[in-house]
């Protein structure tokens, strides 16, 4: 029994709570699947805004997988919306909690005891954006243009060992 306890005390907090939330700043339309949700870094031309939004992986250690799970739960909440696209405003950490050891003891009676705490540091990741309705005939942003490589120095070919050059003595 105590071991179950051990057990959940130590997953339950892993869980947490991840959601999101929303401020309406435009009208929403019919839900559509997230899948059709695409992910912007600058607003479409001709697009309307639909709300502001944020979502919020649960607590975990920092993985990308917390920052996916966010991103996809800001996509699922934009398709709630009837949005197909969300312009992206930034991927963070909250709500870390630090880690730490603590040791303990003492008796009781004829009857002593110990025992050791470990706190894991962890946090969630959230992501907040615009949720969009881009209009089929609206035309999408240009990616910014990769700069171009510089070219790459061509190694020197190989030559026969050159003997070094002899150390002149002053007089």
């Amino acid at each position: 029994m105590r071991r179950w306890v051990l057990v959940l005390a130590v997953l339950l907090p892993l869980v947490g709570c991840a959601g999101a939330s929303r401020v309406m700043v435009g009208q929403a339309r019919p839900p559509i699947d997230p899948s059709q949700v695409r992910i912007y870094t600058s607003v479409p031309p001709g697009s309307q805004e639909i709300a502001q939004i944020e979502a919020s992986s649960a607590i975990g250690f920092g993985t990308q997988g917390q920052t996916d799970s966010a991103v996809a739960r800001l996509k699922a909440e934009a398709a709630a919306l009837g949005a197909n696209g969300v312009v992206l405003m930034g991927v963070g950490t909250s709500g870390g909690s630090g880690g730490g050891v603590s040791v303990g003891g003492g008796s009781w009676g004829s009857s002593s005891y110990g025992g050791v705490g470990i706190g894991i540091p962890t946090q969630q990741r959230t992501a907040a954006g615009m949720a969009i309705w881009v209009p089929p005939e609206a035309v999408a942003p240009m990616p910014m243009p990769m700069p171009a490589a510089a070219p790459v120095a061509e190694p020197a070919p190989a030559t026969e060992p050159v003997e070094p050059a002899k150390p002149v003595h002053p007089r």
